[in-house]
């Protein structure tokens, strides 16, 4: 086996550098391949909120991405027995759907879609949807139409244990509000703590 070379000096240190370097880019092409995902030809491209979902309304009708042709959506996932964030977020919601134009107001419909299917019954929705928001469309489903409904926004949810024994469980679960075109593409989302002024000027700026 030849000697190796002694580098010239200097060389070495821009060497590693640039070999950190290399390594650092590959790692956040990677990061960002996997939040992505992949496009054509492995080309990493947005992730894709919002889709086709079959659920229930209150009346028992079937309700699909369709059901609302022309509207912008304002779509929550939650649950009634939630004792604190969904409460907050969907009277902000209501709180900032008052402060814009009717004529804009008109345009959109809120929609909440349970998590809890187990327990929210048809009858609990229908209370608790015009509790915040007269006209909001509160919606349920078996569990693999709410899990599938929930997969196309990139929801999370899950049961944990409640500490009072009478509560049973309660549900983790993202608090975002979705807003979605009358195309039934994603427009932006709304982080839970957004306040309600805040809110009605993205959407008085958003809805056409």
């Amino acid at each position: 086996m030849g000697k190796m070379k002694k580098l010239p000096q200097g060389l070495g240190p821009v060497l590693i550098f640039a070999a950190t370097l290399l390594v650092a880019l590959g790692l956040g092409i990677g990061i960002r391949y996997l939040l992505t995902g992949s496009g054509a030809g492995g080309i990493p491209s947005p992730v894709t909120i919002g889709g086709p979902f079959t659920l229930t309304d209150p009346q028992g009708k079937e309700v699909t991405e369709k059901s609302f042709p022309g509207k912008y959506l304002l779509v929550y996932f939650g649950y009634t027995y939630c004792p604190d964030v969904c409460p907050t977020s969907l009277g902000t919601m209501a709180e900032a759907l008052g402060k814009i134009g009717k004529e804009k107001a008109a345009k959109i419909k809120p929609i909440f879609i349970s998590v809890d299917p187990e327990r929210d019954t048809k009858e609990r929705l229908a209370d608790y949807g015009e509790a915040f928001y007269s006209g909001m469309a509160a919606l349920t489903g078996t569990s693999e139409q709410v899990a599938a409904a929930a997969k196309q926004y990139r929801v999370y949810f899950a049961k944990v244990k409640a500490e009072d024994a009478e509560v049973g469980y309660l549900i983790d679960h993202s608090a975002l509000l979705y807003l979605m075109g009358p195309d039934g593409k994603f427009i932006r989302h709304f982080s839970h703590g957004t306040q309600a002024a805040e809110m009605a000027a993205a959407l008085e700026e958003s809805v056409k």
